[in-house]
């Protein structure tokens, strides 16, 4: 009995001095990642505050994206991959390059200045993954740890950027290997995303969030079929909208060999769009119109356009994140069918919002946990209803290629596969 009473106390000593070493290491993460991200998101707002005053920038684009591809090729990383390069480093311990963060740093700010169609997101992700990874290989950790300090840095990016911790949080541990989550990284990783946080609100970046009008104050079971349906269809457009990113990046590559040359038409593809649509509603992330949409104010072809523009520019070579853009396409597209489904078109733009973001990345407890991060508790049975039906017949499609669905999302097998 002694003997396993002294067990258990020496584990629990060594349970106590892991959990010390996580948070220290987590709140220097969150430090280091959140300050570079603050910088990110405030270089971010100046640029695209620049173009939106001069919006004539936008026939520069595909001069930017020239730079961009010459700067990956100059620092040698011809064939970068992404955001898809970072889940690949947290599940097979692959080293992240240093050179990654000024890379999607500087990137990402070109084509947002110049007026691509593009998030920031996918951009803090790479951000904070690489950072995080470098740090790992500077204070020797063993390769499992290295894996968790880069979730943390995941997380912490996010977090710096949108101001939604919790998100970041399980967003980082669930989007790697659907099914299956690191619960390891939630000490440090809750730790790096909160400092991070922290930093950014006191230096007067406050989190993003959103107020809904006619949001449903108890159950009603004709709202939830509107809802039900609203998720359904929310989960035919986040599979539409993988399939044009995809089609648009393997017919740019397939038909236009040149990197320099795909950009240079891509920008020059986005340029023709502006004018063709005589606005700038569709360059860079489109915050503004995300919350004109949540202020129940939306075009009914915007989505659709969004997407376009998204595939168009990212699929050419330019840098930023896919997740803003899909906040434009389900919260533009929720207003325009809320009334039709008898939903207020402020309610209905949340739950889109949310439920492509759900269906794009597969990442449905992510996706109710922003929910109420974004718009409050108020409602969440209709959020995490529209999000699960999003979530379940969105197919195996997905944003990022090396993603892994391990459960099946229709019955309870092991599948082990990656996303379409």
């Amino acid at each position: 009995m002694w003997g396993n009473l002294k067990a258990h106390i020496s584990g629990g000593e060594s349970a106590f001095l892991i959990f010390l070493k996580w948070v220290i290491i987590g709140g220097i993460v969150g430090a280091v990642v959140g300050t570079i991200g603050i910088a990110f998101h405030w270089v971010l707002e100046v640029a695209t505050s620049f173009r939106m005053v001069h919006p004539v920038i936008v026939w520069f684009l595909p001069v930017a994206g020239l730079l961009i591809i010459g700067l990956y090729h100059l620092l040698g990383m011809k064939n970068d991959r992404g955001t898809n390069f970072i889940l690949v480093a947290v599940r097979q311990n692959e080293e992240v390059s240093l050179r990654t963060a000024p890379l999607i740093f500087l990137s990402t700010v070109l084509t947002h200045l110049f007026g691509g169609s593009a998030g920031r997101e996918g951009a803090a992700l790479q951000l904070g993954g690489s950072i995080a990874s470098y740090m790992g290989r500077i204070i020797n950790l063993n390769e499992k740890d290295k894996r968790i300090i880069t979730l943390s840095g995941m997380a912490a990016g996010f977090s710096a950027l949108f101001g939604t911790p919790l998100t970041a949080v399980i967003f980082s541990m669930e989007v790697i290997s659907v099914g299956i989550m690191h619960y390891s990284a939630i000490v440090p990783g809750t730790v790096a995303a909160l400092v991070a946080a922290g930093l950014a609100q006191s230096l007067g970046f406050h989190a993003t969030a959103f107020t809904l009008f006619g949001v449903p104050q108890g159950l009603d079971l004709k709202i939830a079929f509107s809802v039900g349906v609203l998720g359904i269809i929310c989960a035919m457009v986040s599979m539409m909208f993988c399939i044009v990113m995809d089609k648009m990046a393997h017919g740019y590559k397939l038909y236009i060999k040149s990197p320099y040359i795909r950009v240079f038409i891509g920008g020059a593809l986005v340029i023709g769009l502006t004018l063709l649509l005589d606005c700038n509603d569709y360059n860079g992330a489109g915050m503004d119109i995300i919350q004109k949409a949540v202020n129940g104010e939306a075009k009914s072809e915007a989505f659709l356009l969004k997407i376009l523009f998204t595939a168009i520019t990212l699929g050419a070579g330019f840098k930023g994140g896919e997740i803003v853009p899909t906040f434009f396409v389900g919260a533009t597209l929720g207003c325009v069918l809320g009334p039709i489904l008898g939903i207020s078109p402020s309610f209905a733009a949340g739950l889109g919002m949310t439920a492509v973001f759900c269906g794009v990345t597969n990442c449905a407890i992510a996706s109710v946990v922003l929910c109420i991060e974004l718009f409050g508790a108020t409602g969440i049975a209709y959020y995490a209803l529209c999000c699960g039906i999003s979530y379940m017949l969105s197919g195996y499609y997905g944003l990022y290629s090396e993603q892994k669905i391990m459960y099946s999302k229709v019955k309870p097998e092991f599948i082990d596969r990656s996303v379409v």
